[in-house]
């Protein structure tokens, strides 16, 4: 998860401390999220996946889908 986490953030060229801002989380746990020392809350794991135009199981690493398919 953490790597996913990473690679979302550097995809769009952002800096933990924007991604922690602009979600209301501490700069320190968006960090610990990536490197695989903590695990988000249910609630922050939602946040991520919205923030980056993700799914959750991708994140968690149950899908290579990296952007949500549109509804018809």
């Amino acid at each position: 998860m953490g790597n996913r986490l990473k690679e979302l953030r550097e995809s769009q060229n952002l800096v933990a401390g924007y991604v922690s801002t602009e979600l209301g989380l501490n700069r320190n746990m968006v960090a610990a999220y990536e490197r695989g020392e903590r695990t988000p809350s249910l609630k922050t794991l939602v946040k991520l996946a919205q923030f980056y135009n993700t799914t959750t199981d991708y994140i968690l690493g149950r899908s290579d889908e990296r952007w949500p398919q549109k509804k018809r």
